[in-house]
């Protein structure tokens, strides 16, 4: 399985180890919308999103979504709560289409989990979610609303053209009309620019300077 291959996770595997893998994966295709799983669900497989958009949400009593994280291709998703073998502590949908690969974690764990490349694998994944977790703590905790654009803008440079105005607000855990002031801000800076598509960044040095100052 090629893409498998290419994905760090399994960049370690043989070829014989890879076509022993495909043996114990499915490859599915999701619309947006579509839900990867639900909060309690138990998790059954190892899930490898190759293309796309998933975002992590919890709902409160009102139904009302809140987002915790986007996550964007590639990457494994949920992978401590299959490891674990506790329930999905929040639930997963796409937000563009996309393709995950789902492994039947019990035969992967009977098959591969002795291997320790594969071993070593899930360490570096779970050292990148811990990573992710310090820099969504230093954004939403030590730097105020101009940083935090700056820099979320700054290490995510595609992101304008990824996400509507209202998700990237809701990665930055602020309102959308602060964020929306905050990249009029920019452009009268000459930070960015506005388009007909969006704001395009035009300045990314003067965004770091922005969020190094802090």
């Amino acid at each position: 399985m090629p893409i498998l291959k290419d994905f760090y996770f399994f960049e370690d595997l043989s070829d014989g180890e890879c076509s022993q893998l495909l043996e114990i994966s499915k490859r599915s295709s999701y619309k947006k919308g579509s839900v990867l799983f639900f909060e309690k669900e138990e998790p059954t497989q190892l899930l490898v999103l190759i293309e796309g958009v998933v975002k992590i949400y919890k709902t409160d009593l009102k139904n009302n979504e809140i987002v915790l994280r986007r996550f964007r291709a590639p990457t494994i998703i949920a992978e401590m709560a299959v490891l674990e073998q506790i329930p999905y502590p929040a639930s997963a949908s796409f937000e563009t289409d996309g393709t995950v690969i789902a492994i039947d974690y019990a035969k992967f764990k009977k098959e591969f989990m002795n291997d320790p490349k594969i071993a070593f694998s899930f360490v570096k994944s779970l050292s990148r979610k811990v990573k992710n977790l310090e820099e969504v703590i230093e954004l939403n905790i030590v730097l105020d609303a101009t940083a935090r654009v700056a820099k979320y803008l700054h290490e995510n440079e595609d992101i304008l053209n990824e996400l509507k105005n209202y998700q990237l607000a809701d990665d930055l855990h602020m309102t959308p009309e602060t964020l929306s002031r905050t990249l009029k801000k920019f452009s009268v800076l000459g930070l960015l620019t506005k388009g007909d598509n969006g704001y395009e960044i035009t300045n990314k040095e003067g965004l770091r300077i922005l969020f190094d100052n802090e």
